[in-house]
């Protein structure tokens, strides 16, 4: 039996999208194996929503994955292993250094301050959009942005280069 236009359309989606996504769900969660387990669990939801969602559904799907990422951690289900446990390093370089520097710099933020600056600088969100998607006003997200880049000054100075001085 030949699949449906929309059965085709949401299989193009995930073939084109699920790399970029999976990218965002392992920033967010810090952990390859719940990035995927993150990822599936978005594109199962996006599945049962398509005919709403079929004109845009990026912004929906990574949606679910900032919303089921909070969820997971409040309800404490996933057991957080650390992130360089499964990971295969390639040969060390001052581009490796830095990315496994802030790797263990963001694994070390609690789960709402990596997701905000997921949101803010890798999705490249304003404050307001990143209030939007996950339920929070616009002070609150500069607040927790202003914390985890406190945090990260003080964990890892050698990021100062990055994440600049406090204004």
């Amino acid at each position: 039996m030949p699949a449906s236009p929309a059965e085709d359309a949401f299989h193009a989606f995930v073939v084109a999208r699920t790399p970029a996504l999976s990218r965002t769900a392992y920033l967010l969660t810090g952990d390859a194996h719940l990035a995927e387990d993150l990822v599936q669990a978005a594109l199962f939801k996006a599945a049962r929503a398509w005919d709403r969602i079929e004109d845009s559904p990026e912004a929906y799907v990574r949606r679910i994955l900032y919303t089921q990422n909070v969820s997971w951690w409040r309800s404490r289900r996933h057991v957080r292993e650390t992130a360089l446990a499964s990971y295969d390093a390639p040969s060390a370089t001052p581009d490796t250094d830095l990315r496994l520097t802030l790797e263990q710099a963001l694994a070390r933020l609690t789960t709402r301050q990596r997701t905000v600056l997921v949101l803010r600088f890798f999705e490249d969100l304003t404050e307001v959009q990143v209030g939007d998607v996950l339920g929070i006003g616009s002070g609150t997200v500069k607040s927790i942005t202003r914390q985890a880049l406190g945090r990260l000054r003080t964990l890892t100075p050698e990021l100062a280069e990055l994440i600049g001085e406090p204004s």
